[in-house]
C-alpha cells in the first residue's frame, strides 16, 4: 500500500513538472508571436468578407507589417514611399477586397476592438449617373462611443450610388512648411461594385 502511493506521488509530481514546462513553453512562444494586423468584417446582401489591412504600419510611419500590393495601388498615397519593417520577416501585401453591396442594400462593417477604440475615420466614396465622384467623411466621432459595427446606407440619395469604403487611422502629421494635416497609419479598403 505504501509502495503504491510512492508511486502515485511521483507520477503526480512528474505530471505537474510537465504541465508546468509546456505551459512555459505556451506563454514564452504566445508572448514572442509576431502582431498581425486587425481585420475587418463586411457584410452584404447575405455575403460575408474579411476584410484585411490594405497598409498597416506604425503611428511613427517606420515600421510597417502591410504595405499595398502593387506600386499602381499605392502612387499617390502616403504609402508609395514607406518600406516594410526591418524586423518584419515577411512584409504583408495589402489589397482591396471586393464586396458587391446592390444598391439599396447596406453595407455593414464589424470593426475589430484595436480598431473601434482608435479614432478612426470612413471614407466613403459614391458615383452619381453621370460618374462624378462623390466623396463623404464619417468617424468614430458620428457614432456611439464603444460602437463595433457601422452601417452604410448604400444609397443615400436617389442619386448617389456607393461605389468603395476606406476605414482608416489617422495621425496628425506636419509638412516641411509646419502646415499640419492627417494622413492615415493604416488602411482597409472595400470595393463595392
Amino acid at each position: 500500500m505504501t509502495r503504491t502511493r510512492t508511486i502515485v506521488a511521483l507520477v503526480a509530481a512528474g505530471l505537474s513538472v510537465v504541465a508546468a514546462a509546456v505551459a512555459g513553453l505556451v506563454a514564452v512562444s504566445v508572448r514572442d508571436a509576431p502582431t498581425h494586423a486587425p481585420e475587418l468584417t463586411a457584410y452584404a446582401h447575405g455575403k460575408t468578407v474579411d476584410v484585411g489591412a490594405f497598409a498597416y504600419c506604425a503611428v511613427t510611419m517606420r515600421d510597417c507589417t502591410v504595405l499595398p500590393a502593387s506600386a499602381a495601388d499605392a502612387q499617390n498615397t502616403v504609402f508609395e514611399q514607406l518600406p516594410c519593417a526591418a524586423d518584419a520577416s515577411q512584409c504583408r501585401h495589402g489589397a482591396t477586397v471586393r464586396l458587391e453591396v446592390p444598391p439599396g442594400y447596406p453595407l455593414q462593417l464589424s470593426l475589430p476592438k484595436r480598431v473601434a477604440h482608435a479614432p478612426w475615420i470612413a471614407r466613403l466614396v459614391y458615383v452619381t449617373p453621370n460618374d462624378e465622384r462623390v466623396d463623404e467623411v464619417v468617424s468614430r466621432n458620428d457614432y456611439p462611443d464603444g460602437s463595433y459595427a457601422l452601417t452604410i446606407d448604400s444609397r443615400p440619395a436617389p442619386e448617389l450610388r456607393l461605389i468603395g469604403v476606406e476605414l482608416q487611422l489617422p495621425i496628425l502629421a506636419r509638412d516641411e512648411t509646419g502646415r499640419e494635416f492627417y494622413v492615415p497609419h493604416a488602411a482597409w479598403s472595400i470595393s463595392t461594385v
